[in-house]
């Protein structure tokens, strides 16, 4: 019969998936239940489940993409009580390295397949703006966002985003093909654009690199590896005609195999700015680039918020232009703090799961998306 995913139990992370996922989890030590309780084991007979949660036949399958052909030649050779014995295995139980591997699949595609995703047409904040999403993408709301981004990923806490945009038919847990983009909003006055024709990026890029630096002490006050800015892995571009801007920055993560992607979209609005932030490896940067193009006009302020709205007896003007938006000069012109947060959620795609050997579920995916 198949197991509901409330009776999973991850030796590698029990703990981070419990608190994750809201699971309810055997005991390591006596497959204790709660007082009144029945649950049982992974393998074991149980009343059908109508919480809506996978079966762990379903998620046999969502784990083999994140398996290889060996890995995935060993589940399939796996009885459904066998695959249970080692999923239920107690934390302190030693594992092959292959079988790590197995558990942190099961992890992935258990945390994945609790996520809730929406399609179509999304509203964005109190009548801001919109989203209007085609087949390929999908949409994670605020507090979904925030599961991935802290639990899954890795970010500090903090700050508030209006939401992710995740590519359709690849989890945002793969740790070689999975991303997505973080939608937040700053309203910090209308961003006069006059200043883009004559940006020197280079210099510009020099100047955010020692900001980068200064951000990266804070990370590391806080608990987290340091960061550095390496360079542009797209240079910016800007549309006078529709008030779009974007590129693309190389980051590197201390201790990380893999330099991190931070591609940035920004849509000026008549007081504020739509952000747009991709977070994924280096490696991915082809295909984030092509997916980007076809995010680029998925977000558009609503009537009376765009940038054409501007009401220079009404609004107020940002205290910077296209190049303090590139920067991330909002903090250092404005004085604040909270820009912080913008400069640091994206610098983390941390590949969730290169680390994601023994014990390291928390470290990549609870501890960051490994810091690729």
């Amino acid at each position: 019969m198949e197991t509901p995913l409330s009776l999973l139990r991850s030796r590698v992370s029990a703990v981070s998936v419990a608190v994750a996922l809201g699971l309810t989890l055997l005991s390591s030590t006596a497959n204790a239940t709660e007082p009144g309780s029945a649950e049982m084991p992974i393998g074991q007979e149980t009343a059908p489940s109508d919480s809506g949660e996978p079966s762990l036949a379903t998620l046999r399958t969502a784990a083999s993409a994140h398996l290889d052909a060996s890995e995935q030649a060993k589940v399939d050779g796996m009885s459904e009580e066998t695959l249970a014995q080692l999923l239920n295995a107690p934390t302190e139980t030693k594992h092959s390295a292959e079988e790590e591997a197995i558990v942190s699949a099961f992890n992935k595609a258990a945390f994945d397949s609790s996520l809730k995703y929406q399609s179509g047409v999304i509203e964005l904040g109190d009548g801001l703006a919109k989203l209007h999403l085609s087949n390929q993408f999908r949409y994670l709301d605020p507090n979904e966002s925030k599961r991935l981004l802290v639990d899954a990923w890795g970010n500090p806490p903090g700050g508030e985003t209006l939401g992710m945009i995740i590519p359709v038919g690849t989890s945002p847990l793969h740790d070689k093909k999975g991303w997505g983009v973080v939608v937040s909003y700053s309203e910090e006055g209308h961003v006069d654009d006059d200043d883009a024709e004559d940006l020197d990026y280079d210099e510009l890029l020099e100047e955010m690199k020692a900001d980068t630096a200064e951000s990266s002490k804070e990370r590391v006050k806080q608990g987290f590896g340091a960061i550095s800015l390496v360079g542009w892995a797209e240079p910016p571009h800007y549309d006078q005609e529709t008030h779009r801007l974007y590129w693309a920055k190389e980051l590197a993560f201390a201790d990380a195999t893999e330099h991190t992607l931070n591609y940035g979209i920004r849509i000026l609005g008549r007081k504020g700015v739509l952000e747009l932030n991709a977070v994924a490896g280096l490696s991915q940067l082809q295909a984030v680039r092509q997916d980007m193009k076809q995010v680029l006009p998925l977000a558009e302020f609503n009537s009376g918020k765009t940038y054409a709205d501007f009401n220079p007896d009404l609004d107020q003007v940002a205290a910077y232009g296209i190049g303090g938006l590139i920067a991330g000069k909002v903090l250092a012109k404005v004085g604040l703090l909270a820009g912080l947060f913008k400069l640091l959620i994206v610098f983390k795609k941390v590949l969730i799961f290169g680390l994601l050997g023994a014990g390291a579920l928390v470290a990549k995916w609870f501890k960051g998306k490994n810091q690729s």
